[in-house]
């Protein structure tokens, strides 16, 4: 579909790993396995992103070494799970896995919803929240997919808070456009 929209390969989808099933090693194989099987049209397309259950970033990274999917850093499934990395250091790991010709590096953002199970998305975004994050991303080029549940709202808050803060000022990811935002 995206082929037929016309979009360069930069247009991807995302998608999990999957279950771990027992054994998260033989599903990590699999993955980059069936991976493998793909058309190169199809593969171009695909991207993985860290969940907040099973696999964290530093197994996105593994399945990118097996087989060469980029992998998009999601921040909240981080806060969720993850193996000791900081944001900054966890963005610079995903953003390592984009070849010339993905598009920029992508990111999800959300925040956990008080109250709720862990790894409920939040109903509005905490800015503060996003101020660090942003802060934590400085001089990194991305673009940001927010995954919060009132969507234009957060987005226009986001924007508003860039636009009157110095965060992204001499950072090449603030280029007019904030970039996915």
């Amino acid at each position: 579909m995206l082929d037929l929209m016309g979009f360069d390969q930069s247009a991807k989808v995302q998608i999990h790993i999957g279950g771990a099933y027992g054994d998260r090693q033989a599903a990590l194989a699999r993955f980059a396995e069936e991976y493998g099987r793909l058309s190169r049209r199809v593969r171009a397309r695909l991207a993985i992103e860290n969940d907040h259950r099973l696999f964290a970033l530093r197994d996105c990274l593994e399945v990118k070494a097996l087989c060469g999917v980029p992998v998009i850093f999601d921040v909240f499934h981080h806060a969720c799970l993850n193996n000791g990395e900081s944001v900054r250091e966890a963005l610079e790991l995903a953003f390592g896995t984009w070849k010339e010709g993905d598009g920029l590096p992508m990111v999800d953002y959300s925040e956990q919803r008080p109250g709720k199970k862990a790894g409920s998305h939040a109903e509005h975004m905490e800015l503060g929240k996003f101020r660090r994050f942003m802060e934590d991303a400085t001089g990194l080029d991305f673009d940001v997919m927010l995954e919060i549940k009132d969507k234009e709202r957060s987005a226009l808050q986001a924007v508003k808070l860039i636009k009157a803060s110095q965060i992204m000022d001499n950072s090449s990811a603030y280029n007019g456009g904030l970039g996915g935002i």
